[in-house]
């Protein structure tokens, strides 16, 4: 009894716990999410009306200078386009612009991708200009010794494009910029039908001495943007530096300690990874450069800045050229695309999605589900026949594992013989139960195979929910519209009827409390623990499930109710082979129940 008492102890203790998570942080976090929302939405009404720029020191523009400052006026997004002009960029996937400023890719938007699951919400934007509330951009350029003398383009240069000139899917620009000094500067851009940018950069010297340049490329992001991974997925800086570095990943945390972490390598990418998408530099490969994460400080936010320099400088005799190509990934992180510029030969380019430790795992099935995505059109179903065919895979094990537990079942009658035997002795009570297994050869561990085995599928699937963007506002049927988001109904507003939005903790909607329904069933067809603590805390683990798993994704939810289902099908059938009955409605209590009221009728 006092066991009993203990646990329930415990359990209330637990939602007690989770209660004041929710109230002591979770609400507070959210309180000051919005706060800070709204600041940021007064001072773009304020800088829409007087439009008066600021003067704030930034990061660099040119990894060879780390003294020069920029000014960041800290205007609305659409203001600050006005400032400058432009080159439009305008292809199936994606709308933006290149500023003659500075020559900066400066302003994406991407056509696909909306910021909820309304088709009437506002596109993704993933590039704003410098001189926005919360720039983020590329750039790339030359870099020489101040010894040099030389006048080279910076952020203001102003360069010149042809009249009416555009950047379509698989077209190019070219902008040009005469230094006046015997050096003439041409920038080829280009851009596939994904969201790969080519950046040819070439330097006609008529100085008439020799010049040495030295080629940079960077992305720059003014802000610390919400992280939504957490410990599933990284997101922040990122970068495959040749063989010896490998993967690098670098939280925002871990720069704002550090500053500054520099690397050398002569293949490989860099760049900034958020949940979904990416900005990514890719140098020419095969050439040596310093790959640089850093954070610089800002009166309003950190600036957060990826970059490469090639160390071995580009000479050019006079009259002669001088050339060099990189590339830029600003966009979506589809598998599919990444897959194929790796396959390209851009040196292990698939790492940008983070399929984590089980990789092995995750991309398979994705690639599975997928598959059959393309067969069915629905990633809800796609997800029931692909948990259908991974229940065939492991049917054999199962099925020993279902066996098994039929065996305990028969030998129930046995143990209650024995615990009512040995009542007032527990240690000979279990000395004879295990002799009955052994004697039986029945291992009572056996009922945990088809959980254990769950489990890494259960967590590659959340991985493959979570991080792929082929999932992001994926829909099933009804009111689930979002299988990457939680179940948006819950049983505390009576799922809608009742006007009032509960907190998280309480967001338990339709398909956790299915979930929960199939795991209860499913341990009612499963032996008893003979220990009533255990029997206690398997009675009340489907209620703590259906509140952990409901805030993850739907999709995940669904899976695990469906497997439930499908086991307690294959349970029932093989228990039926094993001439075991089914007691599924007196395992429920109801029988007892009756017997209960039955016996008070007669009193």
């Amino acid at each position: 009894m006092s066991d009993n008492k203990n646990l329930l102890l415990a359990a209330v203790l637990s939602i007690a716990v989770l209660a004041g998570w929710q109230y002591f942080f979770i609400e507070p976090k959210m309180e000051a999410e919005r706060a800070v929302q709204a600041e940021i939405a007064a001072a773009q009404e304020e800088a829409a009306e007087s439009a008066i720029p600021q003067v704030l020191e930034s990061r660099p523009n040119s990894p060879a200078d780390l003294a020069d400052g920029t000014l960041l006026t800290g205007l609305p997004r659409d203001l600050a386009l006005t400032q400058s002009e432009r080159v439009q960029i305008d292809t199936d996937l994606v709308a933006g612009s290149v500023s003659l400023t500075g020559a900066r890719i400066d302003d994406l938007q991407l056509h696909t991708y909306r910021e909820t699951v309304d088709p009437n919400s506002p596109e993704i934007v993933l590039f704003s200009p410098a001189n926005s509330i919360s720039p983020y951009f590329a750039e790339f350029g030359w870099s020489a010794p101040a010894s040099a003398g030389l006048k080279l383009p910076t952020r203001d240069t102003v360069w010149t494009a042809p009249a009416g000139a555009s950047l379509a899917a698989n077209g190019s620009v070219t902008l040009t910029y005469d230094n006046g000094e015997g050096l003439l500067f041409n920038r080829t851009i280009t851009i596939d039908e994904n969201y790969m940018f080519t950046i040819d950069q070439n330097v006609t010297n008529n100085t008439g001495a020799a010049v040495t340049l030295y080629p940079y490329g960077l992305v720059s992001r003014t802000g610390t943007p919400e992280i939504e991974g957490f410990f599933i997925l990284h997101e922040g800086m990122i970068g495959v530096l040749g063989e010896e570095e490998g993967l690098v990943e670098i939280d925002y945390d871990d720069i704002l300690e550090d500053r500054e972490i520099k690397y050398t390598a002569n293949e490989g990418w860099l760049g900034i990874t958020d949940k979904y998408w990416a900005t990514v530099l890719i140098p020419e490969q095969g050439k040596n450069f310093d790959a640089r994460f850093s954070e610089g400080p800002d009166p309003r936010k950190n600036v957060y800045q990826t970059d490469y320099l090639v160390v071995d400088g580009l000479t050019a005799a006079p009259g002669a050229s001088l050339n060099h190509t990189a590339r830029l990934y600003a966009g979506a992180k589809v598998v599919d695309m990444i897959d194929s510029y790796d396959e390209a030969g851009i040196f292990r380019f698939e790492l940008m999605i983070d399929w984590g430790w089980f990789y092995f795992l995750t991309k398979p099935l994705f690639i599975g589900l997928d598959y059959v995505f393309g067969i069915v059109g629905n990633f809800g179903i796609a997800i029931l026949i692909v948990t259908v065919i991974i229940k065939l895979f492991f049917f054999p094990l199962a099925n020993r594992s279902y066996e098994a537990m039929s065996k305990m079942k028969k030998l129930q009658p046995d143990m209650e013989k024995l615990r009512d035997q040995y009542a007032d002795d527990k240690m000979k009570q279990q000395q004879e139960i295990m002799e009955l297994y052994k004697k039986e050869k029945v291992n009572p561990l056996a009922g945990c195979l088809p959980v254990v085995i769950q489990i890494p599928v259960f967590f590659a699937l959340y991985k493959v929910l979570f991080v792929t963007i082929e999932m992001r506002h994926a829909p099933f049927y009804g009111w689930i519209q979002d299988l990457s988001a939680p179940d948006p109904t819950t049983l505390f507003n009576l799922f809608g009827l009742i006007p009032w939005d509960p907190p998280s903790l309480l967001m338990v909607g339709v398909w956790p409390l299915l979930m929960g329904i199939t795991m209860f069933v499913q341990q009612r067809m499963n032996p008893a623990p003979a220990d009533p603590t255990q029997q206690m805390i398997f009675t009340w683990m489907p209620v703590f499930f259906v509140f952990i798993l409901a805030s993850f994704p739907a999709g995940l939810v669904i899976y695990w109710a469906w497997n439930n289902l499908l086991s307690v099908l294959q349970q029932g059938v093989i228990m039926r082979r094993q001439g075991v009955p089914i007691e599924l409605f007196s395992n429920l209590g109801f029988e007892k129940l009756f017997k209960r009221s039955a016996n008070k009728d007669e009193t």
